[in-house]
């Protein structure tokens, strides 16, 4: 019985401790991301909005779910950042940095372009760091909470609830078609195979789609889910909105005096 003891007592210790933002509730999380996103989309000059990326940095430190996550989905937005930092220099015009030929790099161009990669990080950082742990379900309900359409919230939690399912349909379609020879190829033969994909993908999404809908139907569904909007514990509900709205106002003062 004492080993036994033990042993629930060792696993009860090697769960993770939950971080101060995954003890938030999560409508103050929801509403701390929307205030803090329209403060940054706010922003105009480089300053505030390096500032902002260094509090989305914090934010995302002290979310403690660690860089390797962090990175996999910064990697997807660093791409659209450099091609913008690469191409808005020479398209708008001002005081000439470098000449190119024909073309020139201006300065207002580049520190546009270095504005609006900040602004994007930081918006990634804090959406990652408040909402990065968060089950769908756990947002529509929050969203729900703070007053969202219902049926905006009931699109939205359908929708998370079926990409996966979707994900896995067209692995499945992929593996049969590499079972039977197929390879990748810009080709004629190609071109129509990925059309018959997708094609095949959405008559299967519209039969599972009435397949769900039937079902649900089945059990009384009349247009509604009452589940949705239920309320969660955790702390700073009216704390972390406030916590936002001064950082929020804080970084559009700064921008406004830089």
């Amino acid at each position: 019985m004492g080993l036994v003891e033990a042993q629930e007592q060792m696993s009860v210790a090697a769960l993770p401790v939950p971080g101060p933002i995954e003890r938030l509730a999560p409508r103050a999380r929801l509403l701390a991301t929307l205030i803090l996103v329209i403060a940054v989309t706010l922003l105009h000059g480089v300053p505030a909005a390096a500032a902002a990326c260094a509090c989305g940095a914090l934010l995302a430190v002290l979310s403690g779910q660690g860089l390797a996550p962090l990175a996999r989905r910064l990697v997807h937005v660093e791409g659209f950042m450099a091609l913008l930092l690469l191409m808005l220099p020479f398209t708008m015009a001002g005081t000439p940095l470098i000449t190119l030929g024909p073309v020139a790099a201006s300065v207002e161009g580049l520190l546009r372009a270095t504005t609006i990669a900040l602004k994007v990080n930081a918006a990634m950082l804090v959406v990652f760091a408040l909402l990065g742990t968060m089950e769908p379900v756990r947002i529509g309900h929050a969203a729900r909470r703070l007053g969202a359409p219902l049926r905006l919230v009931q699109l939205f939690l359908f929708t998370t609830r079926h990409v996966e399912i979707f994900r896995n349909e067209i692995r499945r379609l992929r593996e049969a078609m590499r079972a039977r020879g197929f390879v990748p190829r810009s080709t004629p033969h190609g071109w129509r195979a990925y059309g018959n994909l997708a094609g095949m993908v959405l008559v299967r999404s519209l039969e599972r789609a009435s397949r769900v809908e039937e079902a649900m139907r089945c059990r009384a569904f009349d247009g509604r889910l009452p589940a949705i909007g239920l309320d969660e514990e955790g702390h700073g509900t009216a704390a972390c909105p406030c916590l936002a709205l001064a950082a929020g106002a804080s970084l559009i003062l700064l921008d406004r005096l830089t």
